[in-house]
């Protein structure tokens, strides 16, 4: 029996190179030996104001750009979040067994409420829910940012706990994180990681900018003091960066390009990265256009929340009888 796979991206706007190095690339290479399941977590997204007609159209584009990134829904589960209620049942149930301190320890969660009067109660108790993703089908192997270690390590506390009390049911998951590429960094600051959420624009690239826009934010992205194309992120952040997303796109190794760009100056080596990127998201990006416009969007979703429900379902009635509710 094949071991599982769970994992899934927020519908919070276009997802950028470093959302696909650091996770979805990361799901095409897993779909031909695990049991995946890839959902757009829209759960997670409303615990911040959405607008309705926003979070529908990112939702349809998230799962669309899953699919032209070579997430095969013949091999993968693909889903929306919402479309198995389990999730929110055994979200609830997580939460019931997390404490207060726990919640307030996540990194995550100090960062998106810093500053802010008004904290909403699903920003604080997410964690929870992200345990339930994952513990819903007793995953083995979940694709991560660093950045996400410590939800998982809740994941498995909770598990810990649940199995403690009740008897011995959940798989403690593991994360897969990629040695190189797992957290790219921000074009104009090499010491921050990409986001979407970033005031500037010119700090990310998303599978969806025009070729052109993507060229000129590369020509721009920060590097650093001498010329000499090396990796070294102590020493040289800007240029390993990039030399990292290279090597990502093309398949060539760090050493590689290091050889390759012997001589070279910093200009030469962003243009032809340019081109390296331009060259994987042009096909990318037709292929999302036509997801879009075929209409099968719609059924591929349905059928792969009609799969994943068949063992949510399971394990929503083994969970609930080792905690002593009534049978339905």
């Amino acid at each position: 029996m094949k071991k599982k796979v769970l994992s899934g991206a927020q519908p919070s706007g276009n997802i950028t190179i470093g959302n696909y190095i650091g996770a979805i690339k990361n799901y095409v290479a897993l779909q031909d030996d695990y049991d995946c399941n890839y959902m757009v977590v829209d759960l997670h997204a409303i615990t911040v104001s959405q607008d309705p007609a926003d979070l529908r159209e990112r939702s349809e584009s998230v799962a669309a750009m899953y699919i032209a990134a070579g997430v095969d829904p013949t091999k993968s589960k693909i889903y929306m979040q919402s479309h198995v209620p389990e999730h929110a049942e055994l979200g609830w149930i997580m939460t019931t067994l997390a404490s207060m301190g726990e919640l307030e320890r996540m990194t995550q969660f100090k960062d998106k409420s810093a500053g802010k009067e008004t904290i909403g109660a699903g920003l604080f108790v997410y964690p929870a829910l992200m345990a339930a993703d994952i513990l819903l089908y007793n995953a083995d192997l979940v694709p991560v940012g660093d950045d996400q270690k410590q939800h998982l390590e809740l994941t498995r506390d909770l598990a810990t706990r649940f199995n403690s009390r009740y008897g011995e049911y959940f798989t403690l998951p593991e994360p897969f994180i990629p040695k190189v590429g797992a957290r790219v960094m921000a074009l104009d600051d090499p010491m921050v990681k990409m986001s979407k959420s970033s005031p500037n624009a010119g700090s990310y690239i998303t599978l969806l900018d025009d070729p052109k826009l993507i060229r000129k934010k590369i020509s721009r992205a920060t590097t650093d003091s001498g010329g000499a194309v090396r990796f070294d992120p102590a020493e040289k952040p800007g240029i390993s960066n990039l030399m990292a997303i290279y090597s990502q796109f093309s398949g060539l190794t760090l050493a590689e390009i290091e050889k390759k760009y012997e001589g070279e100056m910093y200009g030469t080596f962003k243009k032809e990265l340019a081109e390296v990127v331009v060259g994987f998201i042009e096909p990318l990006q037709q292929r999302y256009h036509d997801i879009r416009q075929s209409g099968e969007l719609t059924s591929i979703l349905a059928q792969g929340a009609e799969r994943a429900r068949e063992e949510a379902a399971k394990t929503l009635k083994e969970v609930r009888h080792l905690m002593g509710f009534l049978p339905r």
